[in-house]
């Protein structure tokens, strides 16, 4: 693990944990959701960095390829859902760990986790007024029928459809800082995120996109070149909701 990584379980699960050094308490906490392959931010150099940089605390499940919603995946647990494991058990011992309280917590992730984040921000704004995505997943119903946890996790394609991000918008209730990317040469993701651009615009609602800029597609090397206008419309989220609270 990179310096400032540790790990810890909870409820049986590994969760991976990032304090900013030399900093007795962050300015921000986030929750990061892995992409199907599951990697872990506690070996990811650019990414440590930039929470450094930050002064992000994060939390990094690891959740298998449960595609964060609530529904059973049995590679992760026969009974316990990816979404309530971390409304029910990661989010409170979040507040704790870093004397946290009722401040705005951010959500983003990479690919699956990407869609993860932006679908548990339309769910849950009250917990996650702030998320971020990278490369985001959105259509996950594509991948129904090949083989993937999807298939028994769904009982149809129609099903897990309904399920994804964009049919969870609520224009009267939604977060209020939206920020997603997505790589013009990532063809397989970049349709979902155009869509979701699309539907949050029609619908009037505040959000940062950014579906010009291309390094490298599906691919670590476009991953870590958003790192930081990921982070960086995070601080500023942070900071936003901050001078909201006093």
């Amino acid at each position: 693990m990179l310096t400032g990584w540790s790990r810890v379980a909870l409820h049986g699960k590994a969760v991976d944990v990032f304090d900013p050094p030399g900093l007795a308490q962050p300015r921000g906490v986030v929750l990061y959701l892995h992409s199907v392959g599951g990697e872990s931010l506690a070996e990811e150099a650019v990414y440590t960095a930039a929470l450094a940089r930050h002064g992000f605390a994060c939390a990094a499940p690891q959740t298998m390829r449960s595609w964060w919603v609530d529904h059973v995946c049995e590679e992760f647990d026969v009974s316990l859902t990816a979404e309530r494991f971390l409304l029910d058990t990661v989010v409170p011992w979040i507040r704790e760990r870093w004397n946290w309280g009722t401040r705005p917590l951010a959500t983003v992730g990479i690919s699956m986790g990407g869609q993860g984040a932006v679908r548990l921000g339309f769910r849950h704004p009250q917990v996650f007024p702030i998320v971020g995505s990278v490369a985001g997943a959105f259509d996950f119903h594509e991948w129904y029928g090949q083989g993937s946890p999807l298939d028994t996790m769904y009982t149809h394609r129609e099903q897990a459809r309904l399920d994804t991000a964009i049919l969870q918008i609520r224009p009267s209730h939604y977060p209020p800082h939206i920020w997603f990317a997505c790589d013009p040469d990532d063809t397989e993701w970049y349709r979902g995120n155009d869509r979701l651009h699309e539907k949050l615009t029609a619908y009037g609602l505040p959000h940062t996109a950014d579906l010009e800029t291309t390094a490298g597609g599906h691919d670590w090397s476009y991953f870590q070149h958003m790192a930081e206008p990921l982070f960086a419309f995070v601080a500023t989220a942070v900071q936003q909701e901050g001078r909201r609270l006093l």
